[in-house]
């Protein structure tokens, strides 16, 4: 039984380099949803906090949808 570590080193960076992205989503959504709910004094209300809602709620979903399409990939269907 050979290992081709070519292959095993690509799995390895892609895999790396996905649980960075949605590591970094997660967390940009977090920032997001705090502005939203705490915004800065001296920012007016209304288009910021409406902004800030809806980048949030796109930083998880994206989130959201890469953890369903890993699960879809492991679990047999």
């Amino acid at each position: 039984m050979d290992i081709n570590w070519g292959t095993l080193a690509g799995v390895f960076g892609v895999s790396l380099g996905i649980t960075v992205v949605v590591v970094v989503m997660f967390s940009l959504g977090l920032a997001a949803w705090a502005q939203a709910v705490n915004p800065a004094p001296d920012v007016p209300r209304g288009r910021h906090q409406k902004m800030a809602t809806a980048a949030a709620a796109l930083c998880f979903a994206a989130s959201l949808a890469v953890a369903a399409y890993g699960i879809d990939l492991i679990v047999p269907g």
